[in-house]
């Protein structure tokens, strides 16, 4: 199935909204990973030029999770799909809570596609509190609690019987910069990966 094709007829189209143009057999994916915001280059997202920002930081990470990655084509085959939370790209150092209501309804709709998840990881705050927004509307409460994510990293959290892992930011310059956030995001991927196997 091809996901910007399936949301566009669930949810609309709309001028500035990135997804994902890929075909996927939906039925193979076991974890999803939400990243922040879609980069304001098309290409240089996940599914975009074969050596694309977003990849040069999240493969590694996957790498140094112990799984054997070298392309998005690979992390797709390991049963691992990647979106962002906010469709459009950010035009502020912050991403306001407007970005992120305005693409919930494609998010929602994205991670209702996939039948066979058993994990969804939250890669920052970003991609938290979009989450939490989503299961406030069934659960009317947050999922995830308003603390700091080390503390909340070593919790099993569930939603609707799926693991939730919150986890640090996956891409952009920033993530070179701390290492101990590369450290704890690298063994929540190895956690991830040992719940999908």
């Amino acid at each position: 199935m091809n996901i910007k094709k399936e949301l566009e007829t669930k949810v609309g189209k709309a001028n500035g909204i990135y997804l994902n143009n890929i075909d996927i057999d939906l039925l193979s994916i076991k974890a999803i990973m939400i990243n922040e915001v879609v980069p304001s280059d098309p290409l240089q997202d996940f599914y975009g030029i074969p050596d694309a920002d977003y990849l040069k930081t999240t493969i590694p990470l996957l790498q140094g999770a112990g799984t054997e990655v070298t392309s998005i084509q690979d992390i797709l085959q390991k049963g691992i799909y990647i979106t962002n939370a906010v469709k459009t790209p950010k035009t502020d150092y912050a991403i306001d809570r407007r970005s992120i209501e305005n693409s919930l309804p494609y998010l929602e709709a994205e991670l209702s596609l996939f039948p066979n998840i058993k994990v969804i990881m939250l890669m920052g705050d970003v991609a938290k509190k979009a989450f939490n927004m989503i299961a406030k509307k069934s659960t009317k409460k947050n999922v995830i609690p308003a603390v700091s994510t080390y503390k909340l990293r070593k919790n099993e959290i569930y939603y609707k019987g799926i693991r939730v892992m919150p986890s640090y930011i996956m891409t952009g310059g920033n993530i070179l910069i701390e290492k101990s956030k590369v450290t704890m995001a690298t063994e929540d991927i190895a956690n991830m990966l040992e719940i999908i196997k």
